[in-house]
């Protein structure tokens, strides 16, 4: 293993940039080349089915047949003219990775002649093998049937991949009796209900806005190391994050890298997944260095939610297929390296009329900013109902390790507004004591008109909050680096639109009393300030004073990923989600489900790996070094030389027996805590016993060995190490 590390980093000397070529043409001429887009449409479209597919997607019904044998032909037509010779449905299991079965083009006819062939029925549905996928128990494994379905309001792309082109046809994915076995589905779902539920808010201040768009801009954290170092690390390859490795002298202390200078064969590389992701109509805008060496950022231009999710999945195959080509390894994992920062994917939301106007945006005038108030502060509400939904939303094995340092949200959550926002909240639970005149006075005396038009400098980033307001926007900071965004935000929609939903009842129920309708707007607003104030939180989350504070406020710190999931159990979650017809209770049980069998199954791998390395790596190598200092001792005495000479190397040697008993005892336990958990039927409760039992073996196993790492002679250690991982590219 030794000759394996040192190999790897002659190679990583050897590596250049890798050369890029750049077409010369502008990113707008290319933007969206390899994507069956409006224009693609038109051009390959007769006009009246062209129409007729713009009208149902727009209005959400069902395709016409017709239809679809007419958007077929001209998505093979259109493919074919740029080389490709297969198609997919591609969707996004509950896997976390988006899956494809390849379909080729090439038929044949009733009389044996060869022809290409796709017909309307092959795009709108396919049956790809469900058996295999996680199904949470709705279905038996020899029960195989399942179906994807095409979401027209996804347009088709094309792949490249090793000179070959296939048609990629984004799709939903259900089981054969008609649940949901994948993350667009209800994020589908939960989009729609968003949006009638916010159109029919915005008829109490404009009558003419009839839709309204959900949109998302998603920030992409990652890793890069180069894959030779990768291969050499047993634990990366297997669980996408290292177990052992002690810290180097350098981290990210001195905050250098941060937005510092691009090196070049990093470079070369986003140069080249930029310009696929262009061709593919990913807006990507943003490229820098993030806080922890090796660490990178990349940011899209935000888009209309769905699109987004699909853009992300898609980014990070691009990314993970452009990294080999330039001899790198992409690391999605939220934490790859103790003790540096971990990555997270910002998840930036907002909603949008049809009318052009932002509703997180402030306007210009006090009718403007109470929409805005509406819509800000029911969204608070929201947050407040539910956090404990949207805590199991972002829960898994690999984020446990992020939240809660290096400018990761702690697993309490909170919503950061910034400090005039938050007076002006303040100012509206002031007035509870006050007369509101009927008419405009009731701005005056909120201090709704003063509120200015662009908040975007005057609200400060609170990086420690999981829900910050940062001026136009909510960022959902804690979702992970590997998530699908899907899952967060098919929680964050469906709570809203809830509260949406109940803010207009309350406030028709008011209006029917008698009351103004500004008047009814502020008193339900009031109430949902005065209400939610718990969740609002200004300072800083990392704190030990923040826990102490969110415990009196009542706010839950749910650490652990399997007690985070049981939000998803709970009866209000069950009646919430089905009521919108975004989950049934039976759909959201096998949630519950996958998700636990997820994470018992990552934390099993980690344990596995543990050991292996532990004692097939370590110890020996320990042990190996040991002897070489016994025969240092021995050869010191037969010198005749005095015991003090020799008195630290059998400190050391002694101090290299603890720490290989230590890890050997603790691996022995950590088997027969792993033995007992497996024999446990009730997946929680063999959750629990992975995250409690198993998983607290982790610490003592790896500071034995990371202390091994220090004693051991360089030059004999086996595992590459933290300094070569995160500093040499």
């Amino acid at each position: 293993m030794a000759i394996l590390r040192f190999k790897a980093l002659e190679l990583v000397d050897q590596r250049r940039p890798m050369p890029v070529t750049q077409s010369g043409e502008r990113r707008s001429d290319t933007f969206g080349r390899n994507v069956f887009n409006l224009d693609a449409m038109r051009a390959t479209m007769p006009g009246e089915y062209f129409k007729k597919l713009q009208s149902a997607v727009k209005q959400g019904t069902p395709v016409e047949h017709g239809v679809a044998d007419a958007v077929a032909s001209a998505m093979k037509t259109w493919a074919m003219a740029k080389g490709a010779t297969h198609y997919t449905h591609w969707f996004q299991p509950l896997t976390g990775a988006t899956a494809e079965k390849h379909d080729s083009f090439f038929d044949l006819s009733s009389d044996g002649r060869p022809i290409e062939n796709f017909k309307g029925s092959a795009l709108v549905q396919q049956e790809p093998d469900a058996s295999s996928f996680p199904n949470g128990g709705i279905r038996n494994t020899f029960e195989a049937r399942g179906y994807t379905a095409w979401d027209p309001t996804s347009p088709a792309f094309l792949i490249e991949t090793a000179g070959a082109k296939t048609l990629c046809i984004p799709t939903i994915f259900v089981a054969y009796t008609g649940e949901a076995l994948d993350y667009k589905a209800p994020l589908l779902k939960s989009l729609a209900i968003l949006e009638q539920a916010a159109v029919d808010v915005c008829q109490y201040f404009d009558k003419d806005v009839s839709r309204v768009n959900t949109t998302l801009g998603i920030e992409q954290e990652y890793f890069l190391v180069d894959k030779a170092l990768y291969d050499a690390r047993p634990d990366l390859v297997m669980t996408g994050r290292t177990l052992f490795g002690h810290a180097p002298a350098k981290g990210q202390q001195l905050e250098d890298h941060y937005f510092g200078s691009i090196p070049s064969r990093v470079h070369a590389f986003m140069l080249d997944y930029e310009e696929e992701a262009n061709r593919l109509g990913i807006p990507l805008r943003t490229r820098h260095n993030e806080v922890a060496p090796n660490q990178f950022e990349c940011a899209p231009t935000f888009e209309d939610a769905n699109l987004a999710v699909d853009h992300n999945q898609l980014l990070m195959d691009i990314m993970e297929r452009v990294a080999e080509q330039h001899n790198f390894k992409v690391l999605l994992h939220e934490k790859p390296f103790a003790g540096v920062n971990g990555s997270g994917k910002h998840n930036n939301w907002a909603m949008s009329t049809d009318t052009g106007v932002n509703l997180l945006a402030p306007g210009r005038r006090p009718k403007e900013n109470l929409q805005f108030l509406a819509f800000f502060i029911t969204t608070i509400k929201a947050v407040h109902r539910y956090a404990d939904l949207l805590r199991a939303s972002i829960a898994s094995a690999s984020n446990d390790h992020r939240l809660g340092a290096n400018e990761a949200p702690p697993a309490i959550m909170s919503v950061f507004v910034g400090s005039q926002l938050n007076s002006v909240l303040d100012e509206l639970e002031r007035t509870a004591k006050l007369p509101l005149d009927k008419g405009d006075n009731i701005y005056l005396k909120l201090g709704i008109d003063k509120i200015p038009a662009i908040l975007l400098d005057n609200t400060d980033r609170n990086r420690t909050s999981p829900f910050a307001f940062t001026g136009n926007k909510f960022e959902l900071r804690a979702v992970g680096s590997s998530a699908n965004c899907s899952s967060a935000m098919t929680v964050l929609n469906t709570i809203v639109a809830n509260q949406l939903i109940a803010f207009k009842e309350s406030v028709d129920e008011l209006i029917e009393q008698g009351k103004k309708k500004e008047v009814a707007i502020v008193e339900v607003l009031r109430d949902y300030v005065i209400s939610s104030k718990a969740i609002r939180f200004e300072g800083n989350g990392y704190s030990q004073e923040w826990e102490e504070e969110a415990e009196r406020r009542g706010l839950a710190n749910v650490r652990t990923t399997p007690l985070a999931l049981d939000a998803l159990t709970r009866e209000d979650a069950a009646n919430l989600f089905s009521h919108h017809n975004i989950f049934s209770k039976i759909e959201l049980h096998a949630r519950h489900e996958i998700l636990l069998e997820d994470y018992i199954k990552k934390i099993q791998i980690e344990s596995r790996t543990m050991g292996d390395l532990a004692i097939n790596h370590v110890i020996p190598t320990a042990l190996a070094y040991q002897t070489k200092l016994i025969t240092n001792i021995r050869g010191l005495r037969e010198l005749g030389l005095d015991d003090e000479f020799s008195q630290v190397t059998v400190d050391t040697i002694k101090a290299i027996s603890r720490h290989i008993s230590t890890i050997k005892t603790t691996v022995d336990e950590m088997i027969e805590r792993r033995k007992k958990a497996n024999k446990i039927e009730d997946t929680r409760e063999r959750a629990i016993a992975y995250c409690d039992e198993v998983k607290t073996c982790f610490d003592p196993i790896r500071r034995s060995a990371d202390k091994l790492e220090l004693m051991v002679a360089d030059e004999d250690w086996p595992l590459v190490k933290y300094r070569e991982l995160m500093f040499r590219h």
